[in-house]
């Protein structure tokens, strides 16, 4: 059964494995260096960020009977290619055939940011603890928080597929967007890419109001 009668050609998991493997091999020898997503067991996501990420997209109410379709496809290793540049996710997606998907996401209004530095001053010592996500839940409520926070909205989320899929979230869609929270596992910067912020911001905040408190006690003193 074709794509003509509505439904793509069921291919079996051994057979996507095999093709996803093969077209890594190829890329690979083009010099092209894809970044496949790799899932180690049925959990995708292991950390602060990768699971926020996975979380917040699935609390979206247009979402969550789309998403799990994606589960299988990111588990089974069919996210051959997967890059995050600042506003924009490609990735390269091996079903019945080869399919290109691009997902832009818009630049976190400047407002909402300065918001979002100002709240965590001087609550965020290090970026390497903001990175591997060891703070507060109260830092945690405010950088996941679904109106106010650093992750995108529904809105600001724009998707496309090659796939001949009418539906505007995809199978292929819905495993790279999975695959997005597997990458933050490994690199948690990437979101801060993505939204076209400065995640040095948050810490320089705390190093300001650190120094500012202590030259108010010094004068004090003085």
């Amino acid at each position: 059964m074709g794509w003509h009668s509505g439904f793509a050609p069921y291919v079996p998991v051994a057979k996507r494995k095999r093709n996803a493997e093969q077209v890594v091999k190829a890329l690979t020898k083009a010099g092209q260096a894809p970044m496949p997503v790799i899932i180690d067991g049925r959990k995708i996501t292991h950390t602060f960020w990768g699971n926020a990420w996975c979380q917040h997209l699935e609390d979206f109410s247009d979402y969550d009977n789309r998403l799990p379709r994606g589960r299988t496809y990111v588990r089974n290793g069919s996210v051959i290619d997967l890059k995050i540049i600042e506003g924009e996710i490609t990735a390269l997606v091996s079903g019945s055939s080869l399919y290109e998907v691009t997902i832009k996401i818009n630049k976190i209004p400047s407002g909402q940011w300065q918001a979002i530095v100002q709240q965590c001053a001087g609550k965020i010592d290090s970026l390497i603890e903001l990175l591997q996500g060891k703070f507060s839940s109260a830092i945690m409520a405010i950088l996941c928080d679904a109106k106010a926070g650093l992750l995108p909205s529904s809105a600001d989320i724009h998707l496309h597929c090659s796939c001949p899929d009418w539906a505007v979230m995809c199978k292929h869609i819905a495993a790279v967007l999975y695959g997005v929270g597997a990458r933050l596992d490994q690199q948690p910067e990437a979101l801060f890419l993505l939204r076209q912020a400065d995640q040095r911001e948050l810490v320089t905040a705390a190093s300001l109001n650190n120094w500012q408190t202590e030259v108010s006690a010094d004068h004090d003193i003085q």
